[in-house]
């Protein structure tokens, strides 16, 4: 087998730094979650625009007469947020579906959820949090017009993408609970240590001798995944 060399981030050549992982859908992830696992990492890339667009924002706050901490707290959370997210959610789905790892399903679940919370906070846009949201918008109207229009943008951004990250919790946690998935699957790989490096599920298949499968397949029956709610 031709060696999987890492290919993301895509870095320039001039850059003297090297991708840090390797993510292939097409070779790693089943056909029936392809779809699905594209969708939580284009969640990820629009929430990364929405953090951008979320500085241009805070930043016609701030010369419309808004506070300057807003645009500092911007900055911060698009450089912690956009790493972050990839890292923190988006590699553990990409895990959990490539190897059928309950551990990073779980993973997922409690990070991802808290992502989403924080989401809908940004969405909802309490001033001093550097988040362009409804409430911040909605009533810098009556200071300047043109600031809060700027604001709307974010504003719209983020709720677009609290939705789509609850489509994408529930629709994973559908096809998790179909499969037989628990927690304490997630217990027993902590406890075994496979959590860390889960094998693939082509490396599951290679792990037996004979000319037939084993008795009991490691790969599970998940119902089909390219269909959306």
């Amino acid at each position: 087998m031709a060696e999987k060399v890492n290919n993301f981030p895509p870095l320039p050549k001039f850059i003297p730094l090297k991708p840090c992982f390797y993510q292939n859908f097409a070779d790693e992830i089943p056909i029936d979650y392809q779809s699905l696992v594209k969708r939580i990492y284009h969640v990820w890339i629009f929430y990364c625009i929405t953090l951008v667009v979320n500085i241009i924002a805070c930043l016609a706050w701030w010369i419309g007469g808004g506070y300057g901490v807003n645009f500092g707290l911007a900055i911060l959370w698009l450089i912690l947020f956009s790493p972050c997210g990839y890292v923190c959610w988006f590699r553990p789905a990409y895990k959990a579906f490539r190897s059928d790892s309950s551990f990073n399903f779980m993973a997922f679940f409690f990070i991802f959820g808290a992502q989403f919370i924080l989401t809908l906070l940004q969405a909802i846009g309490f001033s001093g949090w550097g988040a362009c949201g409804w409430l911040a918008a909605i009533t810098f109207f009556s200071t300047s017009v043109a600031a809060a229009v700027f604001m709307l943008f974010p504003a719209i951004m983020f709720t677009m993408s609290a939705v789509a990250m609850l489509v994408c919790i529930l629709r994973v946690h559908k096809i998790y609970r179909g499969g037989g998935g628990s927690f304490q699957k997630a217990q027993d790989e902590w406890n075994s240590g496979t959590w860390r490096n889960p094998p693939s599920r082509e490396a599951q298949y290679s792990n037996f001798s004979g000319s037939s499968l084993p008795e009991y397949p490691t790969v599970p029956n998940y119902p089909p995944g390219n269909q959306w709610p």
